[in-house]
């Protein structure tokens, strides 16, 4: 059982020069490159090098042009795009082609089609906003426009549909580790997917695969992330308020969005080649919360009470029920039951 990611054709050789002159301005953010050059660099005119940064100025880019220094992308710039997480990838940009749409129904569902058209692994999509964002369960996704980070993930691994889940388990702990990298926070996992601050629920995951229908091999694998990054305007919707919650109260820093997503893709990069390995298994446990707690397990449209006894190897949910049968489960859903005292 191998994940590889593959490394995507060289950038440059599709981008319109708008998109090269923003790829050189964020891998030097906040310094100034001379209009000269950028000029000599694509081989374009001063001129054309000019009305290229005006149109990513009408885009909501902000630079800066100081005489005999050239332009610069301040550090506030703060547009999402292919160009400003390729700039967070370093290295690793080249394992990842990068899509970035305003607005999409479910990134997922737009990656699917991609896959099914022959979309390479390592196809990123990500959109500003998801009118149609979906979880687990058949559950929507509350993704309003410029407060999170939503983007889906092509893998074309050859494992089974069982073996999937180690693909969202290693998500759940690229998550926990890039919010501690880029912003300081220290989350924690609820079993399988979701990713907790608190007692609140701050992102969700959601791994689809598609099969071939006559061999019955599984195809692709498209792994779906949102994380709530700001409050929205007005507020969560009423039935979310008391589960979920963004990550910083007020507006995040400029560049978290983009530095987020290249940290979870990067962290994805490490474990994905090893999968078979487990190499975020550890991990996985240190951070899973749930253990010790009790929990109703829902099968069926009915819930059993049960003590969680914690993770096995095999990332299943050991638990005890109240009438002392112990059980090891591989998926379904389990609700927190909060703790004395707490909410």
């Amino acid at each position: 059982m191998k994940v590889r990611i593959m490394a995507s054709k060289k950038r440059g050789e599709t981008m319109e020069l708008r998109e090269q002159v923003l790829a050189a301005l964020e891998a030097r953010k906040g310094d100034y490159i001379s209009g000269e050059e950028l000029a000599r660099a694509l081989y374009v005119s001063r001129n054309a090098v000019w009305k290229a940064i005006e149109a990513l100025r009408k885009d909501g880019h902000r630079i800066e042009a100081a005489t005999h220094r050239g332009y610069r992308l301040t550090p506030e710039s703060d547009v999402l795009t292919p160009q400003s997480v390729t700039a967070c990838l370093g290295g690793k940009a080249g394992l990842f082609t990068i899509h970035v749409e305003q607005t999409l129904p479910s990134t997922n569902t737009h990656l699917k089609a991609l896959a099914a058209e022959g979309a390479p692994e390592g196809t990123v999509v990500i959109a500003l906003e998801q009118t149609a964002g979906r979880g687990r369960m058949g559950r929507a996704f509350f993704s309003p426009r410029g407060t999170g980070v939503y983007f889906s993930l092509l893998l074309r691994p050859k494992m089974s549909a069982v073996d999937a889940t180690l693909v969202t388990t290693a998500a759940a702990v690229a998550v926990t580790d890039a919010l501690l990298d880029v912003c300081g926070i220290d989350a924690a996992i609820k079993w399988v997917n979701d990713v907790y601050v608190g007692e609140k629920k701050v992102c969700g995951i959601l791994t689809e695969g598609a099969f071939n229908v006559e061999t019955g091999a599984l195809e692709s694998v498209v792994l779906g992330i949102g994380i709530n990054v700001e409050p929205p305007p007005g507020g969560f919707p009423e039935e979310l308020r008391p589960i979920a919650a963004p990550l910083y109260d007020k507006a995040a820093p400029a560049g978290i969005k983009s530095r987020l997503i290249a940290a979870v893709l990067s962290r994805l990069s490490d474990i994905l080649p090893r999968l078979e390995e487990k190499p975020h298994l550890a991990e996985y446990k240190r951070r899973m919360f749930l253990t010790g707690r009790e929990v109703d397990v829902v099968s069926g449209g009915e819930a059993r009470r049960a003590g969680v006894l914690g993770v096995d190897d095999d990332f299943r949910l050991l638990v005890r029920y109240d009438n002392g049968e112990t059980d090891a489960l591989m998926s379904g859903e389990v609700r927190v039951v909060p703790e004395r005292g707490g909410a």
